[in-house]
């Protein structure tokens, strides 16, 4: 059926110097969503098509290929955006919710941004950190309250505290949990490369365990998704530690989501579900009805894996963050994953993506200090996730309260995303967001490993650079120390939720 609408205006143009093309076609090789087409000796372009991911503007051999974004827009409108009109458009013409990929595109203010980093000046000098020892390794899990010792009949002494198991990690950046399926086998193996190089972790997301990547297991945090895609005993066995998905930042209150198009047989078997399906989490864990189920599924969970391995809980960013941490940390896991509303995705409703959840900021702020009130910090560790783009980010995220970080967004730009936003359609010109064995043979692990590596490595030795600046010489001690913090031009109440002074106080 056709509709009133006729042809929208066009989200991006492309166009071909042709005096400088040479009708190599490698742009038509290497798009995977069509915009280019040979006819004859010319070539032909849909730009419609076009996502803006860049694959044809980076292997043109003569830079022929330009690329514009919303040559011809709807007339302005400071209430009825071109977003908003676009969104009515598809959705009358289809009946459905819409899909988006990636984090939030909201234009708001982003509260990172606006909070400045301190530095030693006179008073106070600073550590230099070539001459001097900076300490970023980290431990996550819980910690004793006090320690207990006993002497021996020898004469020597004992610890006779019980400690708790945690994972050392050499530097406080992990790998996100991004699901086989969402990302190729290819970016799978690249990340645990990375990880592995580098001293940290890497969560497996909601889909299992390629048998691919059992040879880095030992630098695997597995999850357990309200789905159960993939989990069963020898998984849990497999993982370094084991983290229980209750919230997705990107999408609070629901369950994930993988699109059929994407479920290729390799997809299916390592997940258990039927070849080509869509595979829906259902929003709530079929056996947790209420906060009391919770300290149950730890224990199960514990009990079968031998009290061997820290478990975590991860949630969203939602308003009472503060009571769900709280509750979740009296479960007895061992660390809190805390997802902020602007964490990515491979697909996702956009009214969910953009406009529920609240700033990872905010939320681990609040977390922290709730915590501390309670007499339960060190109960459990936090890590702050959902938008971590830099070092000061997680620098900031740190001096709020975290423990440690999760980057993914981040991760798959090092691999060569173009963060275009269509990771649901699983045509990633890059082999990224995809199963299409074509398309995931252009990601070279051996190479994408190595930039994901040289990324941690960069950010650490910022983090390292700005420690020593501020004169701190522990992550232990710049944890929650928000005093190494100042806003700028954040409101009153805000400042205050964050526990943070204004600059020039």
């Amino acid at each position: 059926m056709s509709s009133n609408f006729g042809s929208m205006p066009l989200r991006y143009r492309i166009s071909i110097d042709r005096k400088q093309c040479m009708e190599c076609g490698r742009c038509i090789d290497n798009c995977s969503y069509g915009v280019f087409r040979r006819d004859g000796d010319r070539i032909l372009i849909n730009s419609r098509k076009c996502t803006a991911c860049h694959r044809c503007l980076t292997y043109c051999p003569r830079d022929a290929i330009m690329l514009e974004e919303q040559p011809c827009d709807y007339r302005s409108h400071p209430v009825w955006t071109r977003a908003v009109r676009e969104s009515i458009y598809n959705q009358s013409r289809t009946g459905k919710i819409i899909l988006a990929g990636m984090g939030s595109v909201s234009n708001l203010p982003i509260i990172f941004d606006h909070l400045m980093l301190d530095a030693c000046q006179v008073t106070t000098p600073p550590t230099d950190p070539l001459r001097e020892p900076v300490e970023l390794r980290t431990y996550l899990g819980k910690k004793p309250s006090r320690l207990d010792f006993k002497q021996k009949a020898n004469g020597d002494v004992e610890l006779s505290t019980e400690l708790a198991p945690n994972l050392m990690v050499e530097t406080p950046i992990l790998l996100g949990h991004m699901s086989f399926g969402a990302i190729s086998l290819n970016a799978h193996i690249s990340m645990a490369r990375a990880a592995q190089e580098t001293g940290t972790y890497m969560g497996t997301g909601e889909g299992g365990l390629h048998p691919g990547l059992y040879p880095y297991q030992d630098r695997m945090i597995v999850q357990i998704a309200s789905g159960r895609f993939g989990v069963n005993i020898d998984y849990l066995e497999r993982g370094a530690a084991i983290e229980l998905k209750l919230g997705q930042g990107a999408k609070p209150g629901i369950g994930g989501h993988l699109p059929g198009e994407k479920v290729s047989a390799d997809v299916s078997k390592t997940r258990m579900i039927p070849e080509g399906s869509d595979a829906i989490s259902p929003a709530p864990h079929h056996d947790i009805y209420g906060i009391e189920d919770l300290p149950q599924l730890v224990r199960s969970v514990r009990e079968a894996t031998g009290g061997k391995k820290p478990i975590f809980a991860k949630i969203a960013a939602v308003n009472n963050n503060a009571e769900n941490v709280v509750a979740v940390a009296r479960s007895g896991v061992d660390a809190i994953a805390i997802d902020g509303f602007r964490g990515g995705t491979g697909a996702a409703p956009r009214v969910f993506r953009d406009h529920v959840g609240i700033p990872i900021e905010v939320a681990i702020a609040t977390a922290d200090k709730e915590l501390r009130k309670q007499g339960l910090r060190n109960e459990v560790s936090l890590i702050a996730c959902g938008s971590i783009r830099e070092s000061a980010d997680v620098m900031k995220s740190i001096a709020l309260g975290a423990d440690a970080v999760y980057i993914a967004t981040a991760a798959l730009a090092a691999m060569g995303c173009r963060v275009c936003g269509n990771c649901y359609q699983g045509l990633c010109p890059w082999g990224i967001a995809t199963q299409r064995q074509d398309l995931v043979d252009r990601l070279n692990p051996d190479v994408a490993s190595k930039q994901v590596a040289n990324l941690i490595h960069a950010w650490t030795l910022e983090i390292t650079e700005l420690m020593g600046a501020a004169g701190i010489n522990s992550i232990e001690s710049l944890r929650g120390n928000r005093d190494r913090l100042r806003g700028y031009m954040l409101d009153e109440g805000l400042l205050n939720i964050l526990d943070v002074k204004s600059v020039g106080a």
